[in-house]
């Protein structure tokens, strides 16, 4: 346990969610990861325990706690080997319920944050659009007013939890003259006529659902709308930054899980009459990967305790995510390494892992988009200001 950052109380915590996790969720892992569905039963597992809420205001059912709880809980949630199954519980609260939260009036946060803190519905997020990818201001999907309604048209994809949930906050354009300004934030229940979701098949994450979304003359009430029209590509960039940062801790807790395995494996795998741990040159492999998660890890811990002191972190959660998860790749496939032939085989951890990391340098802007983000920060001086 890190002193700088975690107290009694936290790592308390992390024992308990970790004994949880071992619990509740490892035994149905590989169904849910063959299936690509994850059974019901343990969101409201999750929601009874309160882990859906950690961040949230108590006046809905959350708890309110500092983010070294969510820390806690983003680095669990890797250390099971389901990118897929971390993914669709970590995109339910802090990329879905974080808009709800942040841009929902009263009325949605009772009919919407309440049940998603509870586990009673799920939620998803839906950005990035077929022919947009991380052009956000080019989005296409249309919001129209008509009268006290909107009427939407258009179409998302890769949008994890997009065929089972229950509701989706949807970005579409309400001004199409405008790119960034005119963009706004809606509330759409699943059910609403109109609304379609086709599941995608990936290379990795299998246990989530990701899908491609088309609304077809989608009408909602006008109260649906979320904080105030034309807002929405501040309210999505704001936000990108704790994305990031979630990512940039996700990619340091499955390397560090990785290496974890890896150095457990060799130092019980024998060869030529010694563990291989007695090797110089995979011993000096473990230590180059050992400094490298170290360095993400306390460089990540720094910026979530600067995010926690109420800081704008957007340069350095994107060098978070940027560094990170190049770091994660890298680690976990030199971990497969260490355990030769068997480390390519499915009944051992790592060809899991090293499908479901290699996400990390795609999804929630891809490395290219965060090297010109931080290239703007730092060459041309560009400040970002928060939205709310």
């Amino acid at each position: 346990m890190n002193s700088m950052y975690f107290t009694e109380e936290h790592q308390a915590f992390r024992e308990s969610f970790r004994d949880f996790l071992h619990k509740e969720v490892v035994p149905y892992v590989d169904t849910w990861e063959k299936n690509g569905t994850i059974d019901r039963f343990i969101w409201n597992k999750f929601g009874e325990m309160g882990y859906f809420g950690l961040n949230s205001p108590e006046e809905y059912g959350g708890l309110n706690l500092d983010i070294f709880y969510t820390i806690i809980f983003l680095e669990e949630l890797q250390k099971i080997n389901s990118g897929g199954f971390a993914a669709a519980m970590w995109a339910h609260v802090y990329l879905a319920m974080t808009h709800v939260d942040k841009e929902g009036d009263d009325s949605i946060k009772k009919q919407y944050l309440a049940p998603s803190i509870n586990g009673d519905k799920i939620g998803c997020l839906c950005i990035t659009e077929p022919f947009g990818g991380s052009d956000v201001a080019g989005m296409r999907t249309t919001a129209v007013k008509k009268g006290n309604t909107y009427v939407i048209n258009g179409s998302k994809t890769f949008i994890t939890n997009g065929v089972y949930s229950d509701y989706l906050v949807v970005a579409a354009k309400t001004d199409t003259t405008s790119r960034n300004k005119g963009i706004s934030i809606f509330m759409i229940d699943r059910d609403t006529i109109g609304v379609s979701a086709t599941k995608l098949d990936k290379l990795g994450w299998k246990a989530s659902d990701t899908a491609e979304i088309a609304f077809d003359n989608v009408i909602i009430p006008a109260s649906n709308l979320l904080g105030e029209e034309g807002k929405g590509f501040p309210y999505i960039m704001s936000h990108f930054a704790l994305e990031r940062l979630v990512m940039g801790v996700n990619a340091h807790a499955r390397a560090e899980y990785a290496l974890e395995y890896a150095i457990n494996y060799i130092s019980e795998r024998q060869a030529f009459g010694k563990s291989l741990d007695k090797f110089q040159a995979l011993r000096h492999k473990v230590a180059d990967m050992a400094s490298e998660v170290e360095m993400c890890k306390e460089f990540n811990y720094s910026i979530a305790k600067r995010l926690k002191e109420g800081q704008y972190i957007v340069k350095e959660a994107s060098m978070s995510k940027l560094l990170s998860t190049k770091m994660a790749d890298s680690v976990i496939n030199d971990c497969l390494q260490l355990l030769g032939g068997y480390g390519y085989m499915e009944e051992y951890p790592m060809a899991r892992l090293l499908r479901d990391s290699r996400l990390g340098q795609i999804g929630g802007g891809t490395s290219e988009i965060l090297r010109e983000i931080i290239a703007k920060m730092v060459i041309d001086k560009k400040e970002y200001k928060p939205a709310t």
